[in-house]
């Protein structure tokens, strides 16, 4: 018996923010990034329609990308002084995904971050409130997952803090909010998307619901990113590559992840490489890694038109180059030197990342070092590139 995670109710479609004003309760705390939700009216929407509701709110802003334990640590607080029954995540990834985990420690100010490290550790919560994400990209699907990504700073490592208790209550799935998304944003978040659908259809638990959705939004993705991109204010465009982001979310909560993301982890956190970006660099070559363990990759390529897994894995570098993606790990400034000093430290990482566990093919630390070497350079990785 398999039983499906999903947010607990979802309102899809332009315009659907306005839901906020059906949401019952008394006082809620929004967590939001920079300045886009503030500059686009997206965060006095928000605040007008929980007011129409009755609902009391206090802000957190400036949630960094690639957000901090401190930064959650500083909202948790803020919510013990507030006590709000709502926990809204409003923005980017990063947002929601700090916006979760302050949460864990407004319920339990005594939690211990690096115990929850290990997946499936989060204590029960909605105890003292629930969870709303509301996303401003089109990506990581996280309103629909019970997955947070976090850095440690001085570590210089992400960590995937995964527990179906970290699933939302709501997702308001709005295509509208994106409109003011910029293309690289767009083009990023669109790719990261298009990951999850491979890596959920390709891992080692079997689910048919999973697969599904990953077929239809790796079709959706690939229908509608470059138009997403080039033309920002097509929000049909918007909306079906937001729509393609739950889809894909919805997937890999149901199914998880592969070693893409757990190589994206590690550059992004040491680097600060964009995550959509790091996946578009990895996966058409982890894609050729894993074609020599399982035979699904052609089950994909079919949705596109195309036939085997080598076709999927150029499919992917063309859509990469249309919507003016890096194709190169190096292009992002990072010396060969540099590469060179912390590739063993990245690799260990990566091999104990929670993701490994879930790719379809068993990765020693020579593969995952001779992959990252030939994403450093651009080049197409073959089993003859493994060396020790």
């Amino acid at each position: 018996m398999s039983k499906l995670f999903i947010a607990g109710e979802v309102f899809h479609g332009a315009g659907s923010l306005s839901e906020l004003a059906n949401i019952k309760g008394k006082k809620a705390v929004i967590v939001t990034g920079g300045s886009s939700m503030r500059k686009s009216g997206t965060l006095d929407k928000a605040i007008t329609y929980l007011t129409e509701a009755g609902i009391e709110t206090q802000i957190f802003e400036g949630v960094e990308e690639d957000p901090s334990s401190a930064t959650c640590m500083k909202g948790a607080e803020i919510m013990k002084t507030f006590e709000p029954d709502w926990v809204i995540g409003l923005g980017g990834c990063s947002a929601i995904d700090a916006a979760k985990i302050m949460w864990v420690f407004y319920e339990y100010p005594d939690a211990d971050f690096d115990a929850m490290i290990k997946p499936f550790t989060v204590p029960v919560l909605r105890n003292k409130a629930k969870f709303i994400a509301i996303p401003s990209t089109s990506g990581t699907g996280t309103e629909t997952t019970g997955l947070a990504v976090i850095t440690d700073r001085e570590k210089g490592v992400k960590y995937p803090i995964v527990s179906y208790e970290l699933t939302p209550d709501i997702a308001i799935v709005d295509g509208e909010i994106c409109a003011s998304m910029p293309a690289h944003v767009t083009s990023n978040t669109g790719l990261d998307a298009l990951t999850h659908c491979v890596e959920a259809f390709v891992s080692n638990i079997d689910n048919n619901i999973a697969d599904a959705l990953s077929k239809g939004g790796l079709e959706i993705v690939f229908n509608n990113l470059k138009e997403a991109v080039e033309n920002p204010n097509n929000i049909t465009a918007r909306q079906n590559m937001h729509d393609a982001s739950f889809m894909a979310g919805l997937a890999f909560n149901n199914a998880w992840l592969g070693i893409v993301h757990s190589l994206s982890h590690q550059v992004g956190a040491l680097y600060g490489i964009p995550h959509g970006a790091s996946n578009a660099i990895f996966l058409p070559n982890v894609i050729r890694y894993n074609a020599q363990a399982t035979e699904r990759y052609p089950d994909l390529a079919r949705v596109i038109g195309k036939e085997t897994a080598e076709d999927l894995a150029q499919a992917i570098e063309a859509l990469r180059l249309d919507v003016n993606n890096p194709s190169a790990i190096k292009e992002f400034g990072i010396s060969r030197e540099d590469w060179d000093k912390n590739i063993d430290y990245i690799t260990a990482n990566a091999l104990a990342d929670p993701c490994t566990g879930f790719n379809p093919r068993v990765p020693s630390l020579d593969e995952l070092k001779s992959i990252y070497n030939a994403c450093y350079e651009g080049l197409v990785y073959t089993e003859e590139l493994v060396t020790g």
